[in-house]
């Protein structure tokens, strides 16, 4: 018999936390969370995004054994703002048996039909700069800190219970030896003159704060015609300004000004904490955080984290001054391997940006939907 729980305590919230570790713990391909990160984030007085998110979380028990979990989650500025209907799904593990997410989703449905939403659907987070979809394709592949990795049977258990595409995505990879720098090298520098504009790069974090408002701001922008996209709010900058500008090598950041210090383009590159991650499993000590700051300083690979592009700049080229000054930071550092995260498939203006790069393809994932 299968028995789903909502998630009342922090014991229990622990719990589903670690259910994952349990699941994946021969799994050379997943990527563990840092189980402290992990809780701030399902933390109402730590995570802003539940200020306008409404979420519950639930175990599925068999036998007296934790067999799954999923959040239901209800993003209530995607409701009202873009009138979309939505129950949303996310944090999703579960062993093989179509039973136990069945039980799971019925949840989700339950919250769903409550609030009068047309349909569900997921894995996805609370907001944008959440994790996102179901792996369809590169169980074989390593993930990174900015993705979830799953197993092909989830895919099956969705379909079999109805659910149907609704979004997909493609990760790829390419080798930072095989980068020809030598057409962006040429424009950037004329379109740095032919628009008044200029680069910023930094050595350190703190010179980053003062324009980390105006990157959010143009993230809002550059992405606003993207479906389903929910624009950042004010307290939810100042939330991913905390979480995440501190944690990235600031060499690693680049924005690029025109003349009235109006920012018309940025990039935020990650180091590669995947391994270094595997290493912490979950705790940051007694040596998950050496292993974390190692990673920071020399990490080989760089993962694409956000890019932006004003939409009056998106056709001027200004592409080509981000990657000359990433190019010259990676030979620096001595990058071997460049990763690109999640991009949704109809997001053209982005995959245009990599069109001269010999990138790969290496993983495809997908969000589902049901009707309610």
């Amino acid at each position: 018999m299968i028995t789903v729980k909502e998630v009342l305590t922090k014991k229990e919230m622990k719990e589903f936390v670690l259910f994952s570790f349990e699941l994946y713990k021969n799994n050379p391909y997943w990527i563990p969370p840092l189980i402290a990160e992990e809780l701030d984030t399902f933390d109402k007085s730590k995570n802003p995004a539940l200020e306008t998110a409404e979420a519950h979380f639930y175990l599925a028990y068999k036998e007296n054994k934790i067999v799954g979990k999923i959040s239901a989650i209800i993003n209530w500025d995607e409701v009202n703002q873009l009138n979309k209907r939505k129950v949303r799904f996310g944090w999703f593990d579960v062993i093989d048996d179509i039973e136990v997410t069945k039980a799971l989703l019925d949840k989700v449905e339950a919250l769903g039909k409550k609030h009068a939403m047309d349909h569900l659907e997921g894995p996805m987070g609370f907001s944008n700069l959440d994790k996102v979809g179901v792996l369809s394709e590169g169980f074989d592949q390593i993930g990174n800190m900015v993705t979830w990795y799953s197993l092909p049977y989830y895919i099956s258990h969705f379909e079999e219970l109805g659910l149907t595409v609704e979004k997909e995505y493609h990760e790829s990879v390419f080798s930072f030896n095989d980068i020809d720098p030598t057409q962006f090298k040429k424009f950037s520098g004329l379109i740095k003159e032919r628009y008044q504009l200029k680069a910023l790069n930094f050595t350190k974090t703190k010179a980053i704060m003062p324009y980390v408002d105006q990157m959010f701001d143009l993230f809002n922008t550059s992405y606003s015609k993207l479906q389903s996209f929910v624009p950042i709010n004010e307290i939810q900058k100042a939330y991913f300004k905390k979480k995440y500008i501190g944690f990235i090598n600031p060499e690693f950041i680049k924005f690029v000004l025109d003349k009235d210090n109006k920012m018309v383009a940025f990039a935020i590159v990650m180091p590669g904490f995947a391994q270094a991650l595997k290493k912490a499993n979950g705790r940051l000590f007694p040596f998950g955080l050496f292993h974390l700051l190692q990673a920071r300083k020399y990490s080989k690979e760089v993962v694409f984290y956000l890019i932006g592009i004003a939409p009056e700049y998106q056709s001027k080229g200004v592409t080509a001054i981000l990657f000359e000054e990433l190019h010259n930071v990676c030979k620096a550092k001595k990058i071997e391997t460049c990763i690109r995260t999640p991009e949704l498939k109809e997001n053209f203006a982005i995959q245009n940006l990599w069109k001269n790069f010999n990138s790969k393809i290496n993983k495809r994932r997908r969000t589902y939907r049901k009707d309610l």
